[in-house]
């Protein structure tokens, strides 16, 4: 390493007086979100972080994940998997790369040392399980997460109310920053569904699925420091049902990891809630109409007396099932409302 003396020569100006014209900076936390972070498109696993294709206790992470595809679900292909490290963002392209490449990201995926911080996992997870046999383990879903800390700030919410990405970045606690470019990718998805099948990646492509992610470890943190121990639980529990809403099979979630139990270090004088459940109820043939009501005013008049979300397969599938998260008693008054309305003529 070479060390330059004060009175040496850069050119024709002296080092010192290079020196004395550096000035120290100090940036902002929004500034420095704004910064870029390198981006590297994977088709090889080996151009993963060792760490995140072989998790393990020693070493745990937290991770932004984002998936994109056509029309997402179960049957929409999977065709970019979006990670953000601190350092970098990997989009992993499921088009180039094959089922092997995803495949060898699964143990990362369903790892409990690899945290994964998504915005709605509902439709991500489906897409995972059904394509790849993947099951999203570990998540902590930032949609939920901004209800429970509404909920902490007394604000009333009901399980139905979510928020958007765009207006999760724009909030100034979390991270304050506009997101206009969402807009202009869902045009383009409106006249192209295929827009992400398309190789190789335009720099619009490579912008918009690296800015899904890149803001979500800056979010995660700032959330997780307001999080009550309490809300961090029920956190993990929704977020959990949140990742198999859609996966439903034959032997309805067996084998899917347990549900998170309430934590032993939460005080025994501390009120815990009644823990979330995930039900699904089988519509016969040609009753759905009357379940969802005209314009969804069957659906909105049981979340106006039932304090759940109702998920509804819709186009995407499963579309003979309704899918409803809350707490015990009010999901089982929401079935007994729904079951209703199928006996209805």
């Amino acid at each position: 390493m070479r060390v330059l003396n004060p009175m040496s020569q850069v050119g024709s100006a002296p080092v010192k007086t290079i020196l004395s014209r550096v000035w120290t900076v100090t940036l902002t936390s929004k500034e420095l979100l704004s910064l870029p972070l390198p981006m590297r498109v994977v088709t090889e696993a080996g151009q993963l972080p060792v760490e995140f294709l072989e998790p393990s206790a020693a070493q745990k992470l937290v991770i932004g994940f984002d998936c994109e595809g056509v029309d997402l679900c179960r049957h929409g292909a999977l065709c970019i998997m979006q990670i953000a490290f601190p350092d970098a963002v990997y989009l992993v392209d499921a088009i180039e790369g094959g089922k092997e490449l995803i495949q060898a990201c699964k143990p990362a995926l369903e790892s409990e040392y690899v945290t994964k911080v998504i915005h709605d996992c509902k439709r991500d997870s489906e897409a995972l399980y059904f394509q790849f046999g993947i099951k999203l383990h570990n998540v902590m879903d930032t949609q939920i997460a901004y209800s429970l800390l509404e909920e902490q700030d007394g604000k009333k919410r009901g399980y139905d109310e979510y928020i958007s990405f765009v207006s999760l970045l724009a909030d100034p606690r979390y991270c304050g920053m506009a997101y206009p470019e969402k807009e202009e990718v869902r045009t383009l998805l409106r006249q192209d569904p295929n827009f992400w099948t398309h190789r190789p990646l335009s720099e619009m492509m490579i912008r918009a699925a690296t800015d899904d992610v890149r803001f979500l470890l800056s979010i995660h943190e700032k959330m997780m420091k307001k999080l009550s121990k309490v809300s961090l639980w029920r956190l993990s529990v929704r977020s959990e049902l949140y990742c198999r809403c859609f996966c439903i099979n034959d032997n309805m979630y067996a084998d899917w990891p347990p549900l998170p139990t309430v934590p032993d270090e939460i005080e025994p004088d501390v009120y815990v809630p009644e823990a979330d459940i995930l039900s699904v109820l089988d519509v016969p043939p040609g009753k759905m109409g009357r379940v969802i009501g005209r314009k969804g005013s069957s659906i909105m008049e049981v979340k106006g007396s039932c304090n759940v979300e109702i998920h509804i397969g819709g186009a995407k599938g499963p579309p003979d099932r309704v899918f409803i998260i809350g707490p015990v008693q009010e999901v089982r008054k929401a079935e007994a409302i729904l079951r209703g309305r199928m006996l209805e003529f």
